[in-house]
């Protein structure tokens, strides 16, 4: 399993930004940056998800596997999402069954990529 969680690290989530403080996305980024990563997730920031309306945004993606875009996401939310990844990662399409999922990722899903082709 090789599953990359990355994280829009300029995401403000609709916050007034204020000067020396970190915006919505790097606290978030921060949060999950503490917390154990289960094996083969890799935690990447990134600049921008152009999800600036549902800020903070993640993505899951690897290779072979459809890609998820989730929104409104917060610094308690980190040990879902870590645990969302490591179950995006036990598939071999992404697609895990909706039962499964945790709430937050049932219900603020921004879009799905379907995985890459060969050509």
């Amino acid at each position: 399993m090789s599953v990359t969680l990355n994280v829009c690290i300029t995401c403000r989530a609709g916050e007034v930004q204020v000067e020396g403080q970190p915006c919505a996305g790097r606290r978030l980024h921060d949060a999950l940056s503490r917390e154990a990563c289960p094996a083969g997730v890799q935690v990447v920031p990134v600049e921008c998800l152009s999800a600036c309306p549902r800020g903070a945004a993640v993505a899951f993606s690897s290779p072979g596997r459809w890609t998820y875009v989730y929104g409104d996401m917060g610094e308690m939310d980190a040990p879902v999402l870590l645990a969302a990844a490591a179950a995006y990662g036990r598939t071999a399409d992404g697609l895990v069954p909706w039962r499964e999922r945790a709430e937050i990722i049932r219900k603020r899903s921004i879009a799905r990529v379907p995985p890459l082709k060969d050509f």
